[in-house]
């Protein structure tokens, strides 16, 4: 079994579109471990997206990504960071194969419903970032 964070993105908030995103990854058999809403702040930001900090875009990453509130969740099941990487598709919602979540309700690279680990060293590491151990649930 596996563990991978997902944030829901601004866009999935504000489009009200988050119950039908978290219901496909259940009905693909993944179990919620912890889920909250949080304002990300500007220094969780810079250290989540520390490997494009640097870059000229950042300014617009940090503001879109502040704008309201994202949804925080873990998801456990196997196989669990491939699973939801093929369910969201590719990055660039505009580019993501029919069927696949960004390519249903994304618009672009950045406005597309949601983040997720892209690995299972990654995933270990997002999932301290954005939870304690008492936020996460065994059942």
């Amino acid at each position: 079994m596996q563990r991978t964070l997902i944030l829901l993105k601004p866009d999935a908030v504000s489009q009200k579109i988050c119950g039908k995103v978290i219901a496909r990854f259940e009905e693909a058999g993944l179990t919620i471990r912890g889920i909250k809403m949080i304002r990300l702040q500007p220094d969780l930001l810079r250290e989540h997206y520390a490997h494009i900090a640097d870059k000229p875009f950042y300014p617009e990453v940090e503001e879109f990504m502040s704008s309201v509130p994202v949804i925080a969740m873990v998801m456990e099941g196997a196989e669990a960071v491939a699973k939801v990487r093929e369910m969201l598709g590719v990055t660039d919602s505009r580019k993501a194969a029919p069927g696949t979540i960004r390519a249903e309700y994304g618009k672009d690279q950045m406005v597309n419903v949601a983040h997720a680990s892209d690995s299972p060293e990654t995933a270990e590491k997002e999932v301290r970032r954005f939870f304690a151990e008492g936020e996460l649930f065994e059942y």
